[in-house]
């Protein structure tokens, strides 16, 4: 049976929605969503744009409305569980500035579909979600249409996702489990003399082989263009002894996993060597505290310390931890003073990095579900590969004593 979200999964979290409307006084609310910043949009409605923007819209009582572009009409009919689908010459293709003539469009418009919430009761106060990630314009547009109070409704839809559902664990572990495919495939392949965009297709190949639904991003870099921290791949060429680093950031039903596993090829440095030695070490000091009841800061602290310990602090340059779901990076994203402790269903992504360093730049990210106990890896390879490394640096030292 594939691995999704099911329906009533999303009648569920339209329930929960519609009580955050009455607890906060809004009438209305519309989530908005585009090709990049779909988190919002894909979680109420399973719409996921191209090029275009879309929307859903939901009152207090009735079907939620699935917003969309001409172009994109039959994509979102084939994606929404809502039946309601309806098109808005305001969510045109986002580069464009021209007006593009659609012909066979039927288009409804803001104006419409405030009336139509008005039928069914007052309408004073429009909860937006996506606020930050809209036009200018498109924002004017709605003020201008549902003469309303608009609200920031961002805080409702970053609380429904913060803790996951079996089913949403279930589609971020089967992301994990294809950016682990990818990362095996490029960490076995021979990939000196590769271009790094060559190198690169490697792992988003084997990727979309298993399943991928999309690659969010593939951050890659090596040798000295691992310091680029958030590096695209370029046509250098990969030499003997390299460090590389590839995060790859897969999609699965709308869920995003990374995995990263800091790696180099050929004969190699002690330096080189040395920063994935202490990486990995790192995640290990971390590790027992990624559990539920335990003040977020601790983990942070923790890898924060062992860095201390070894002298590399200088080089550590952001938080090592972030939250994933329907977006690469969500809430929570803690540092050394966060009070907030993790709860059970939580799903975080470890991001330990060192920059700037003579053997090499490089980072760890690795996916967890927070439980009562511990933390549950959604990386088996990511695992075993940083648990080796750990058991063979154990032996090295026991047969230097």
């Amino acid at each position: 049976m594939k691995v999704r979200i099911p329906r009533e999964e999303f009648i569920n979290r339209i329930e929960k929605l519609r009580h955050a409307m009455l607890v906060q006084n809004l009438d209305a609310v519309f989530v908005y969503g585009d090709e990049y910043r779909k988190e919002n949009l894909r979680y109420v409605s399973n719409y996921w744009p191209i090029f275009e923007r879309g929307g859903m819209l939901l009152g207090k009582t009735g079907h939620p409305i699935t917003l969309c572009a001409p172009e994109g009409e039959m994509l979102a009919k084939e994606m929404s569980v809502w039946d309601d689908v309806r098109l808005l010459p305001d969510f045109l293709c986002v580069t464009v500035a021209d007006s593009i003539d659609y012909p066979l469009a039927n288009y409804t418009s803001f104006h419409k579909l405030a009336s139509e919430l008005r039928e069914a009761g007052p309408l004073q106060r429009l909860g937006v979600v996506g606020l930050d990630a809209m036009s200018v314009g498109l924002y004017h547009a709605i003020e201008h249409a549902f003469q309303c109070e608009l609200v920031d409704a961002n805080s409702i839809l970053l609380d429904l996702r913060r803790t996951k559902s079996v089913h949403e664990v279930a589609c971020l572990r089967e992301a994990a489990r294809i950016a682990d495919v990818g990362m095996q495939a490029i960490m076995q392949a021979d990939i000196i003399g590769m271009t790094e965009i060559a190198a690169c297709g490697i792992a988003e190949a084997a990727a979309r082989r298993e399943g991928a639904e999309h690659i969010i991003f593939s951050v890659f870099g090596s040798g000295d263009r691992t310091n680029t921290i958030v590096g695209r791949p370029s046509q250098k060429i990969i030499a003997d002894g390299d460090m590389i680093m590839l995060a790859l950031a897969v999609q699965y039903e709308g869920y995003v996993a990374t995995c990263e596993a800091p790696f180099a090829v050929g004969n190699y440095s002690d330096e080189t060597r040395r920063v994935i030695d202490v990486l990995i070490h790192a995640g290990a000091a971390g590790l027992p505290h990624l559990k539920a009841g335990e003040p977020m800061k601790n983990f942070v602290n923790a890898v924060r310390d062992y860095f201390k310990q070894v002298g590399l602090s200088e080089y550590d340059v952001y938080p090592p931890l972030h939250g994933i779901g329907c977006a690469e990076a969500e809430s929570p994203y803690p540092d050394s003073e966060t009070e907030a402790c993790f709860q059970a269903g939580m799903t975080v992504n470890t991001d330990i990095s060192l920059f700037g360093l003579p053997g090499g730049s490089n980072r760890i990210e690795e996916g967890f579900l927070i439980t009562d106990n511990g933390a549950e890896t959604l990386s088996p390879f990511l695992r075993q590969y940083c648990e080796r490394w750990i058991a063979q640096s154990h032996q090295k030292e026991d047969s230097h004593e």
